[in-house]
């Protein structure tokens, strides 16, 4: 790898003139050729799943093939999302235990590509929409912070970069149990609260992009609980859980790098959160997470009246009513 220069290590801004299009690099700015670019989602993962043609419905309502998601990226990115995207591959071979060695920060950068290609592709389209959307992304001035903050975080995928005493994002890898588990690859994501998850074969992962870990804590000892075999149906309230926290986050980290020096061979970025009185968190609501539940069910039959059935204590099939982590192999558990 050649030797880095200060100025190699400072943080590419494309919010500066709105410095977005196929002719610079989205990492660097750099201008490039049209094929100099990279897949939205990778082409080991599109030849494993089939995923080429498979199409994604845009918020403006148009459609758009997988295989035609892609970015603009500098000689140098591409190198370096290719060394990424090898190292997943052959971890994701493995299954979730080998995904999980892999750290938080790699796992962030991995999934944070794909998020960030979608992302660009709603907002760029934005601009010339087939449909106008309800909530248009550019419109939403706390999302666009946010947004803001990840991208300067993924800039690991430019050069090494080291978040000092934070992590960049909440990740969570499940296991799915195979009974019962009939879909090899989905994604979803919630581009309002940075929220990007994808299932290969028996892994799950979900990432909250900006949170700094706020959510990871939160969420610890659901996660810790989650750490075996789950139902697919158990997935869905994993998720649910996480989503909705997302939801609540009440803060934007305030993200900072370091002023670089000869003989650095790091980006390195401390992070703050402002207003240290105020709540990290707006308050639960059962009938708002009811619903995100609800819709994380529709696959299963489950309805919102079966959700809250008792309103002060939502359906969980995470945990048995006497709050021990519950062993599900089949749903409805009718089945033999």
């Amino acid at each position: 790898m050649p030797q880095l220069t200060p100025a190699d290590l400072l943080p590419y801004d494309p919010f500066d003139g709105m410095r977005f299009g196929p002719e610079i690099c989205f990492l660097s700015g750099q201008p490039v050729g049209p094929a100099d670019t990279v897949p939205v989602f990778a082409e080991w993962l599109q030849a494993r799943y089939n995923l080429a043609e498979r199409p994604i419905q845009l918020l403006d309502q148009r459609t758009v093939l997988i295989r035609d998601l892609r970015l603009p990226a500098s000689p140098a990115a591409r190198q370096r999302i290719a060394e990424l995207e090898s190292r997943v591959e052959a971890a994701s071979l493995e299954g979730p235990a080998a995904l999980r060695a892999l750290g938080d920060d790699t796992l962030f950068l991995w999934m944070g590509k794909m998020f960030y290609g979608i992302f660009i592709t709603e907002l760029l389209n934005e601009f010339e929409p087939l449909i106008k959307p309800k909530y248009p992304l550019a419109e939403n001035a706390a999302l666009v912070r946010r947004f803001q903050a990840f991208f300067q975080l993924l800039q690991g995928l430019r050069v090494p970069t080291e978040y000092a005493d934070f992590v960049p994002g909440s990740i969570f890898v499940l296991e799915a149990d195979p009974t019962e588990d009939v879909t090899p690859f989905e994604y979803d994501d919630d581009l309002n609260t940075l929220v990007f998850s994808i299932k290969l074969d028996k892994a799950v992962l979900v990432a909250c992009l900006v949170d700094v870990g706020l959510i990871g804590q939160a969420m610890g000892k659901v996660y810790a609980d989650a750490q075996r075999p789950l139902h697919p149906v158990q997935i869905a309230e994993f998720k649910a859980r996480v989503y909705y926290a997302a939801h609540l986050l009440h803060v934007v980290p305030d993200i900072y790098p370091r002023h670089p020096r000869p003989g650095d061979t790091q980006l390195v970025f401390d992070a703050l959160i402002d207003d240290v009185t105020g709540a990290i968190f707006n308050p639960w609501e059962n009938s708002a997470y009811t619903q995100t539940l609800a819709e994380m069910w529709l696959r299963w039959n489950i309805t919102l009246a079966d959700v809250v059935a008792k309103p002060a204590e939502p359906m969980t099939l995470l945990y048995n009513a006497d709050g021990t982590p519950r062993e599900l192999k089949h749903w409805p558990e009718s089945v033999q």
